[in-house]
């Protein structure tokens, strides 16, 4: 319970369903260097949200209780989110969290209190088909599925999952936490990531306040130089706006080299390419390479046909039907047959339409 909307009313929802039901949160960060944040209800996980959680179990009549787990969010989310931005990647904490972290702790919570099954207030869905083992899948409400954060879920997790806003859009859960009237039900949206505040530049702040930064150059699609940056983090694949140079046409961030700490700059096509390579790689329970499906590259894409394979040193490679913009290293390519999950990785490089593994003019592999 995060003292959201969302889990509030899945609570609830289970309560009305005879579920003997017990409230847990986990305390995973703090802000006592950002005053701002305080009451401010952009982000999930802020600390006054595990008083908004107790108020609800409160309300609803089932026992609550918070467990620190602070040491292990900075260790396992925290430090490879700083440690991916200085190494030029674009990381998606959001599936390291569910993997290491929110996931993996409520189901060894749920094993010391004796709860068969753990419920949260994700936007996806537990399929359970007589005679087949449950299988993850979409959210209906398209615009709020959190699948794509769960594809490393293992199937002994999803036999004990519960997701009981799966079939309801975040529109109906809004109304019903308001006619329900539960604590919070006015709440607004958890936008930004719960550990980095809001504001233009405040992933970049976050991680120079954290790590090491080395100033370089920025450079256009000739190798000539343009600009000079103080960090690789503050960039990301596919960037147009904020790079911080003007070359009288437009630009985007097609490669960051972390090696030089070089970031460079070209056209739109330079950010197409036809394949990706992936490493720490899941499937899910049945499913075997090859195979066909759609593929995202991050969380707000619209997946692409593709030719998933394995390749060499443990790898996988998709291959798409149609040539993909921005696909960037540190996001996660997550399968999908039609609703249902299939598997996903960890992009480790993208390859241009030619096929290509080294930077050109005409195509760039990162």
């Amino acid at each position: 319970m995060s003292g959201g909307v969302d889990s509030s009313v899945a609570a609830a929802r289970l309560v009305d369903r005879g579920y003997d039901v017990v409230g847990v949160t986990l305390h995973m960060w703090d802000y006592p260097d950002d005053p701002t944040a305080r009451g401010s209800h952009d982000r999930c996980c802020a600390p006054e949200d595990q008083y908004d959680a107790r108020r609800v179990a409160d309300t609803l009549g089932f026992p609550h209780y918070t467990f620190d787990r602070r040491e292990l969010f900075a260790r396992t989310v925290v430090t490879p989110f700083v440690d991916a931005y200085v190494s030029g990647e674009t990381p998606s904490p959001c599936s390291v969290c569910n993997r290491t972290v929110k996931m993996a702790e409520l189901i060894g919570l749920a094993d010391r209190l004796g709860a068969p099954r753990v419920a949260t207030g994700h936007y996806a869905r537990i399929v359970r088909d007589a005679g087949s083992p449950p299988y993850l899948a979409t959210g209906v409400d398209h615009t709020k599925d959190q699948s794509y954060f769960l594809y490393a879920s293992p199937q002994h997790w999803l036999d004990r999952l519960v997701f009981p806003l799966g079939e309801s859009t975040k529109i109906e859960v809004r109304a019903e936490a308001i006619s329900r009237r539960l604590p919070g039900a006015e709440k607004g949206e958890s936008q930004e990531l719960c550990f980095v505040g809001s504001g233009t530049h405040a992933y970049a702040d976050f991680v120079a306040s954290r790590a090491p930064t080395r100033p370089g150059l920025i450079v256009d699609a000739s190798g000539t130089t343009v600009g000079a940056h103080d960090g690789i983090h503050r960039f990301t694949i596919g960037q147009r706006k904020g790079v911080g140079v003007a070359v009288g046409k437009p630009a985007y961030v097609v490669r960051i080299d972390p090696d030089t700490a070089m970031v460079h700059l070209g056209d739109e096509t330079q950010l197409l390419a036809r394949e990706a390579i992936l490493s720490d790689v899941t499937l899910a329970e049945g499913i075997s390479l090859p195979l066909r499906a759609h593929v995202r590259v991050r969380y707000r894409h619209q997946a692409v046909a593709a030719h998933v394979e394995s390749a060499a040193d443990s790898k996988v490679k998709v291959t798409f039907d149609e040539p993909v913009r921005a696909i960037t290293r540190g996001q996660s390519a997550v399968f999908y047959d039609a609703d249902r999950v299939l598997g996903g990785g960890r992009i480790d490089r993208a390859i241009g339409i030619c096929g290509e593994a080294a930077p050109s003019r005409k195509v760039v592999a990162y």
